[in-house]
């Protein structure tokens, strides 16, 4: 197939980048660098600066002719979109809204859209979350993506737009920026290596589905061909505690410091993590990398990259 994905020099769509390229297709990686690094560019995918709110956007989707949208530029920090909504509307929603014009004008056969089971849900009225609890954002960022997504439901129902939506949990692994992105993981790997303070904020017992880069990368190459119509949550169905990801990655990092507890931070979550049966049914998916693998590999990632 030609797939473009949007957002493909970011941390998980340069992953997604590799995934279909492994996987034979032919790749289109589209970033406008606000956060995406060329570091993370695939040699064997070309590469277009562009925002995909701009007119040049359209005629790269004209000019390419994918088969497949793989929809990953997104705003995607929930304190940076409590502290400016305006923008992070812009771009979450007029900029989803665009991908889904262009595939639209294109005759694009299918939008793979990236949106949160993290923060979408609101707290939770049920643990773990399925797909039909309730949609009660307690951020800019949750609901924006929402409305992405109601947006693209309208495209199929206006448009016959064939789409399949993954509501990722909170993604970690290689590439993550400890400073655009705002990752934990990422954010505690790269202080810990530096014998630097970690900063909790609340008590340190919220806790979040945290999922291998890894597993999310198999769930968009399933969604090429299946979930039609359909949105996906893509997590571990485990709930892993802010105090137990700083202790694992203190062990894996040998890092011997206490952490330091801040105040909590508004528009987070208090205690999320999602059901993941219907990605098994419907994508034929479920994670395979256990959260102690995926903190060795995230940590062996940062070391070689000092290292380097």
């Amino acid at each position: 197939m030609k797939i473009l994905v949007t957002g493909g020099a970011g941390f998980i769509g340069s992953h997604v980048v590799d995934g279909y390229v492994r996987a034979g297709h032919e790749v289109l990686a589209v970033d406008d660098l606000s956060t995406g690094k060329t570091d993370n560019l695939n040699s064997s995918a070309p590469f277009q600066q562009c925002d995909i709110l701009s007119n040049e956007f359209q005629q790269l989707v004209d000019d390419f002719r994918p088969d497949i949208i793989n929809h990953h530029a997104a705003q995607i920090a929930v304190p940076v979109s409590v502290d400016d909504p305006v923008d992070d509307a812009r771009r979450n929603v007029l900029g989803s809204v665009a991908v889904f014009e262009a595939a639209r004008r294109a005759g694009v056969r299918k939008v793979i859209n990236v949106s949160s089971g993290g923060a979408m849900y609101g707290e939770p009225v049920t643990l773990p979350c399925d797909e039909a609890h309730p949609v009660v954002p307690e951020s800019p960022y949750g609901m924006s993506k929402y409305a992405a997504e109601l947006y693209l439901d309208l495209y199929r129902r206006l448009y016959d737009l064939n789409f399949t939506t993954l509501r990722y949990g909170n993604v970690y692994g290689p590439r993550q920026d400890p400073h655009g992105e705002a990752g934990v993981i990422a954010i505690f790997t790269e202080r810990m290596l530096q014998g630097r303070a970690c900063a909790i904020f609340g008590d340190g017992e919220q806790a979040r589905d945290f999922v291998y880069v890894g597993d999310i990368v198999r769930a968009n190459v399933q969604a090429l061909d299946r979930g039609a119509g359909e949105a996906f949550n893509i997590g571990t169905g485990q709930p892993t505690t802010v105090n137990e990801v700083f202790a694992a990655l203190a062990s894996a990092a040998d890092y011997g410091e206490d952490a330091v507890y801040e105040p909590v931070r508004p528009g987070e979550v208090y205690r999320i993590y999602l059901d993941v049966e219907k990605a098994a049914r419907g994508l034929d998916w479920r994670p395979e990398v256990s959260f102690v693998e995926g903190i060795e590999q995230t940590v062996r990632s940062f070391t070689d990259a000092d290292a380097g």
